[in-house]
């Protein structure tokens, strides 16, 4: 489950996008070094240690490298995997540039125009490249570094020369945005969350994988998925989610890299979202 290549040299590679190759030097893991375990904790009773077997166990015979987070509010049950290792972001970041660009509109007391708007609603909902392009451009660096900052999303580097693709994201960042996304908070207003919902509930039916998988009946689902093919740690698929019914409000991001197809991360993904769900579901 753990790649031999060390933590610069995969930043390094991924600084260069994808025009240029660097050759990256393996360094060798201590034979002794034994795989990073799933952590839970919880209020409740019993339910830290079998989502901490279940999880395990779902991932048992994957290969790659998986991150995992989960946080649900209603039992106050947090998981863990790997929650600092650093992956490239693929499409998972467009969640982060609409946060960006309403927390911006929101510091100049303004609405979002008509073409943010249909730029926002492709960007999440089809996972459109360009639309994500041009409102990165549009945000630039500072304000993106800046709202990083404000989110306290401190493990997160933006991609450099418009690579948002590139951006290097961790699960504790992204379980921080998922949070700010599904509760009252100084950073985003009500109605900035209620929009990125809103737009995480309405991805197109194709793109609806991963993190929902297993998801109980009555329970509401906004969704944000992620794929990339590079020549080093093969496909990077990503699935964060914000889920809340049957008793429970819950985030989970699951990231991986290391993937010999998308489907097979995808695969991955679900295995260990379908346990969390049914676990939680029978809490």
């Amino acid at each position: 489950m753990t790649s031999g290549i060390s933590r610069r040299a995969r930043v390094l590679a991924a600084a260069v996008g994808t025009g240029v190759l660097v050759p990256l030097v393996a360094t060798a893991t201590p034979a002794s070094a034994a795989a990073p375990a799933v952590t839970c904790t919880s209020a409740k009773a019993g339910l830290a240690a079998k989502l901490k077997k279940d999880i395990t166990a779902a991932l048992a015979t994957r290969k790659g490298t998986v991150a995992v987070g989960l946080y649900d509010r209603s039992t106050n049950t947090t998981c863990t995997l790997r929650a600092s290792s650093a992956y490239d972001s693929a499409s998972i970041v467009k969640v982060t540039v609409l946060a960006t660009l309403l927390w911006d509109a929101k510091k100049t007391n303004r609405y979002l125009t008509d073409r943010e708007n249909t730029l926002a609603k492709a960007m999440i909902t089809k996972s459109d490249n360009a639309a994500t392009s041009t409102l990165w451009k549009q945000l630039g660096m500072t304000k993106i570094k800046n709202f990083l900052a404000a989110a306290g999303m401190t493990q997160t580097k933006p991609g450099a020369n418009g690579y948002w693709g590139l951006t290097q994201i961790t699960v504790t960042d992204e379980q921080k945005l998922l949070k700010l996304l599904t509760a009252e908070n100084a950073v985003l207003s009500d109605n900035s969350r209620a929009y990125i919902i809103k737009l995480m509930g309405q991805v197109v039916s194709s793109q609806r994988w991963g993190t929902p998988y297993g998801v109980p009946s009555g329970v509401t689902v906004a969704v944000k998925n992620g794929w990339l093919q590079r020549s080093t740690n093969g496909w990077r698929v990503h699935s964060v989610g914000a889920f809340k019914g049957g008793g429970h409000d819950y985030v989970m991001t699951v990231l991986s890299h290391g993937n010999s197809t998308m489907n097979y991360g995808i695969a991955t993904i679900q295995a260990v979202a379908k346990v969390i769900h049914k676990d939680l579901a029978a809490s």
